[in-house]
């Protein structure tokens, strides 16, 4: 079981060079004031912020830069992909009709990216 995931929730990808923040809109599921996130928080720069810079060279801009440059790695920035929601989710729980995300949830970007959730922002609502 893993802790339920809220608005504010820090997020990491392996082809990024910072942490993001995950944003849930108020819809049909707020705790204590708080925003509680489903699977459906996916959407690229409405839920997912970028990453800062990306070093993935499945990323066309990523790939462009690099061999402008000669084969030296030039990481661009970050504009994430993704094209679907958050696995797998919780079976038992759900909000708004979407079941629960928690921290053991991943997202993929479509550069090869694996976007995991580092701080869930709960501490006290476990989900399965």
């Amino acid at each position: 079981m893993g802790m339920a995931v809220r608005a504010g929730a820090m997020l990491s990808c392996t082809f990024g060079m910072a942490p993001s923040s995950l944003v849930v809109l108020p819809t049909n599921r707020v705790m204590n004031g708080t925003p509680l996130a489903t699977i459906m928080d996916y959407i690229p720069l409405t839920n997912i912020m970028p990453f800062g810079m990306c070093s993935s060279l499945s990323n066309p801009t990523v790939s462009a830069a690099t061999t402008a440059a000669m084969g030296v790695l030039t990481p661009m920035p970050c504009v994430p992909v993704i094209t679907a929601p958050w696995a797998p989710g919780s079976p038992t729980v759900l909000y708004g009709g979407y079941p629960a995300l928690n921290q053991t949830c991943k997202c993929m970007c479509a550069w090869g990216g694996v976007i995991s959730i580092g701080t869930p922002g709960v501490t006290n609502i476990m989900v399965p």
